[in-house]
């Protein structure tokens, strides 16, 4: 350690030079410069929003979004986030404030309807829900959430033909959400007494689901549900 000291000591006069006034103005200017930098871009914010909403951390998001939106008053995207942050906590008031914020900033950003869809689904409007569901689609046909969400709305009002005929569409859009959709579509089929459909769809589904999926699951217990009384009909026939 002494001989690192010295060393330095020995060698330091020779290897720093002493900046003139025109140098050491660039340097300030070049701190300066790296201070502003470490102010967090609104980027990077909503980087972090969104790793605290996967976390569940959705106080901290809404704390974060509300920063945001202060920098970005006219920011549709953000009033929109924030509003899902809202509905994952189920403060639907506030959620359909900022759902409604944000389509009054931008009357064409599909997830805003959808989302407030969703939130008139929670609250039992389910009516409303469709009406916002039907204005995503006619903006955007190819968000293939909205239809499932759709789809899924027409079975809660007891429409599970075109609750089936819905999920298909929205199974024909594309591979990502396929998972759900069987998974929703099994659970349409189970509630119109179809179990054998039913069971299949639910294996689809897990197929389809990546293991630890939250989805998962839910699956599961609904796959559990339709085959308890199909083996126990097994079991009390190989018993006669």
């Amino acid at each position: 350690m002494k001989d690192d000291i010295t060393n330095y000591k020995k060698h330091s006069s020779s290897l720093v030079p002493i900046p003139s006034v025109s140098e050491e103005e660039s340097i300030k200017a070049a701190m300066a410069t790296q201070l502003k930098k470490k102010e967090l871009s609104d980027l990077h914010l909503r980087i972090i929003i969104k790793q605290e909403a996967n976390q569940g951390n959705y106080q901290k998001a809404i704390a974060i979004l509300d920063k945001l939106i202060a920098r970005l008053p006219n920011s549709a995207i953000d009033y929109n986030n924030r509003g899902l942050m809202y509905l994952k906590i189920a403060d639907y008031d506030q959620a359909m404030t900022d759902f409604n914020k944000a389509i009054a900033l931008s009357p064409s950003l599909d997830r805003a309807y959808n989302n407030r869809g969703n939130c008139y689904a929670h609250q039992g409007n389910l009516s409303k829900a469709i009406e916002n569901y039907e204005k995503a689609l006619d903006i955007n046909p190819y968000n293939q959430k909205v239809w499932i969400n759709q789809g899924i709305t027409l079975r809660e009002l007891g429409d599970y033909p075109l609750a089936i005929e819905t999920l298909e569409l929205a199974k024909m859009i594309g591979n990502q959400y396929l998972g759900r959709i069987y998974a929703e579509r099994g659970y349409t089929r189970y509630l119109m007494g179809d179990w054998n459909y039913a069971i299949s769809d639910y294996r689809r589904a897990l197929s389809y689901l990546p293991e630890g999926h939250r989805y998962q699951q839910k699956v599961m217990k609904w796959l559990a549900k339709v085959l308890k009384p199909v083996i126990s009909q097994s079991n009390l026939e190989s018993d006669h």
